[in-house]
């Protein structure tokens, strides 16, 4: 599977990257939410982990120009966020086409989990 990880700490994106790499998975990584919607529109992938609380262009800024064209659902958007997002706003998010929402700190048997599914 080819996944796309974007999250602002590098910490993060670090250690998913080598845990899911290990797992036999291609991943690529961008901790700018700009710089992961250019490589959403140049290349395709499996799933996206894409963190909600990114400084100068948001998840929720990826997910609005996503939108603006029509992209959302096939992008398969999996929010990884440690965001105080409410239910009910990451249920409209997912209302709009993301797939799934992981709250961090997330373990990664049920990323994995939730990856494959």
């Amino acid at each position: 599977m080819k996944i796309l990880i974007t999250d602002d700490n590098q910490s993060i994106t670090k250690m998913m990257e080598k845990y899911l790499t290990r797992k036999g998975h291609e991943v690529v990584v961008s901790n700018d939410g700009r710089n992961a919607l250019t490589i959403m529109n140049q290349q395709k992938f499996d799933k996206v982990l894409l963190d909600l609380s990114m400084p100068e262009f948001s998840g929720y800024d990826v997910i609005n120009a996503l939108e603006k064209e029509n992209k959302v659902r096939e992008k398969n958007i999996i929010l990884f966020t440690a965001s105080v997002a409410a239910d009910e706003e990451l249920n409209k998010l997912m209302q709009r086409g993301v797939r799934s929402c992981l709250r961090k700190p997330v373990d990664l048997e049920l990323l994995l989990k939730t990856l494959e599914s």
